[in-house]
């Protein structure tokens, strides 16, 4: 799946989302649950439905018209129609404007949570173990930089250092989640360089030097920069380059370089004195939705306004229009039938994310391997994927070319990965092909990565000591306790009980893994269940 939706600390943003719409969606799920059982039931359900109280409206609402086949108030259905199709299509805006304001307002830990002003990068102090239990799959080969910039009035600059031979990535996200370019090891090299990030309306002249990216497809974009870590040891070397990592707004980009040529300090970008750029955080709040159930429209007409759809999206935001949805419309002007139900639409609408999300349709299983499609990262106009396996699932996807994550629930047979012994065994010559790492990760059900004495949390091709099998091929070890003697650098530590799963991570994979025909091998069941295997 994504980046963000199997790899990073940012996934505990996703709970507060989905928690802060708790209240009305229980409601949903009732109301689905009772309006399966009026099909299966439905004399059992007439008789009970003259009973509900009514503190139950929505389920009222969804058991009546398949009850007695007609529509209390055609608007009120009608705009509860509209309104799952406007949720899904505006999803990733409420999403993003509850991420923005969380990160550039609302201090956690900031080694771990992202907080920084608008236009300043905010770099992860630390790699993540067992320790961290906020889910989302984290990874352990990389420290992340974020940074929500605004590119309203001026675009704005992107400087790095030489990088050498180490891998990184910046990747470059617009409003509704879809990645717009990058800037990295990838598509624009190691050099160091200064790379201008353009706002959609921006018609100016650049200066020389400054290579400009794709244009940007909303004025806000957030950017999610990878660099990579080779063990504990390597953390302050990385941390010195994200210290030379600099967001830079184009006048004072210019202003930094006039003073350079006129010989005081500052040639722009990396000359440039962060601590005189404003600290700016008045970013949009949106509406809470257990203080207004309306708060998820109120907060997408705002962010819509904010941040103006393409035009090719006008004849369906003229339908959005007709119940109160919009850029800069006021929902509460709707009559109350309609309100009714477009808060019973943004209810069922997150269930019904997630259960897309959850049901995997978006992979191709191959081995119990599930492979993201080629779209990922950029679904564009396929709104119901952007909107659950893309944003909800992760914030942001990588762009297949620059990262594909492989998900393993099941083993070779079929069964959930639990307790017992597993192996990963590559073929000779059939290693992951990639051109810059790849690495396995394991994850209890909680998405955690798994406390072990070993402190071990990913195995791949940087770790030191690996031990080929005698063909040249190279067996993987996933089982609780280590392996015999010289195999322990092949050990990945798995839970002794409960079901858990892993995350194979491949970094600028070749174009057969892309394509899905590369198959990375089963993972193998050794001996009975519980049993302790010795390593042959």
């Amino acid at each position: 799946m994504s980046e963000t939706a199997h790899d990073r600390p940012l996934r505990r943003m996703q709970g507060e989302v989905a928690g802060a719409a708790a209240s009305i969606g229980r409601a949903a799920t009732a109301t689905g649950r009772a309006a399966a059982h009026a099909v299966r039931h439905p004399q059992a359900v007439m008789d009970r439905v003259r009973h509900l109280p009514q503190t139950l409206p929505l389920v009222r609402q969804a058991v009546t018209p398949i009850l007695t086949g007609r529509v209390g108030d055609w608007r009120g259905e009608y705009a509860y129609t509209l309104g799952e199709q406007a949720f899904v299509y505006g999803f990733p805006y409420i999403y993003n404007a509850r991420l923005r304001h969380q990160w550039v307002t609302r201090p956690r830990d900031p080694a771990t949570v992202p907080y920084a002003a608008v236009n300043h990068f905010w770099h992860a102090q630390r790699l993540l173990d067992a320790s961290y239990r906020d889910g989302g799959c984290p990874n352990n080969d990389t420290l992340y930089s974020t940074a929500w910039v605004d590119l309203t009035d001026e675009p704005v600059i992107l400087s790095h250092p030489d990088m050498g031979d180490r891998y990184f990535a910046f990747e470059l996200m617009g409003i509704t989640s879809d990645n717009f370019d990058y800037i990295g090891q990838r598509t624009t090299g190691s050099g160091a360089g200064h790379f201008a990030i353009v706002g959609p309306e921006w018609g100016g002249k650049l200066p020389d030097g400054v290579r400009r990216v794709a244009t940007a497809p909303s004025p806000w974009i957030l950017i999610l920069g990878r660099t990579l870590v080779d063990g504990v040891g390597d953390v302050p070397a990385v941390q010195a380059l994200q210290a030379r990592y600099r967001l830079t707004p184009l006048s004072s980009f210019e202003r930094a370089g006039r003073a350079g040529r006129a010989g005081r300090r500052g040639k722009g970008g990396e000359g440039a004195d962060l601590a005189t750029l404003p600290a700016r955080r008045d970013v949009l709040e949106p509406v809470d939705v257990e203080q207004d159930p309306l708060g998820p429209w109120k907060t997408l007409n705002a962010m819509l306004a904010e941040n103006p759809p393409p035009a090719h999206h006008r004849i369906l935001l003229r339908q959005f229009a007709e119940v109160g949805i919009g850029p800069g419309l006021d929902v509460e002007a709707q009559p109350p039938v309609v309100k009714r139900s477009l808060i019973r639409a943004a209810a069922v609408g997150v269930s019904m994310l997630k259960q897309q999300m959850l049901g995997g349709e978006w992979a191709q299983v191959v081995n119990g391997w599930r492979y993201p499609p080629p779209e990922m990262g950029r679904f564009g106009d396929d709104f119901l994927k952007r909107a659950a396996d893309q944003s909800l699932a992760g914030i942001t996807a990588n762009d297949p070319d620059e990262a594909v994550y492989l998900l393993n629930y099941d083993d070779a047979e079929g069964n959930k990965l639990s307790d017992g012994h597993y192996e990963l065994r590559f073929a000779p010559g059939a290693l992951p092909p990639v051109d810059a790492f790849w690495s396995l990760s394991a994850y209890d059900e909680d998405m955690n990565l798994i406390p072990n004495p070993a402190d071990r949390y990913s195995v791949g091709d940087r770790t030191p000591g690996l031990t080929m099998d005698p063909d040249g091929g190279l067996t993987l070890h996933l089982q609780p306790t280590s392996p015999d003697v010289g195999r322990e650098a092949n050990w990945l530590p798995t839970p002794d009980s409960g079901t858990w799963f892993v995350i194979l991570r491949m970094y600028r994979p070749h174009r057969e893994v892309v394509d899905a025909t590369w198959e990375c091998p089963p993972l193998n069941r050794v001996g009975g269940r519980g049993e302790w295997t010795e390593v042959e």
